[in-house]
């Protein structure tokens, strides 16, 4: 297994440690990425779920392609919404962007949750493989 930590990603809060990604048996798993600003992580976060989406994937492209992948390799997406009814589309506007080739879309699960971290509106995790 390799443990990936990305200097130029946004750091784990305080309270808590891990790494941004583990590449373990031809998989890439990236931990949960917030809406946080790699550049100025005690910022307050990008109002609205699509400023909020936006980060979330500038995010996920510094780690993912730091590890070697792009988002193009991704296999599942797992998505997080602490308002599903209100939130719901404005996410799939930027997903579909960062994903549009329909006939390679990720596996994806996308859940309404009580809360997230730091107040935020998203939270999206990633599996990647490479072909």
């Amino acid at each position: 297994m390799r443990y990936i930590k990305v200097a130029a990603a946004a750091p784990p809060p305080k309270t808590a440690r891990y790494s941004h990604a583990v590449e373990a048996h031809g998989f890439l798993h990236v931990t949960g990425q917030l809406p946080i600003d790699p550049a100025d992580p005690a910022a307050d976060l990008p109002a609205g779920i699509e400023a909020q989406t936006e980060m979330v994937f500038r995010n996920l492209t510094i780690i993912s392609e730091a590890a070697g992948y792009r988002l193009a390799d991704t296999v599942i997406a797992r998505i997080y919404l602490s308002d599903f009814d209100r939130d719901y589309a404005g996410l799939n506007a930027v997903y579909h962007r960062h994903f549009d080739d329909d006939g390679r879309m990720p596996a994806r699960t996308t859940v309404g949750v009580a809360k997230l971290g730091r107040g935020a509106l998203v939270e999206i995790d990633l599996v990647l493989a490479q072909a």
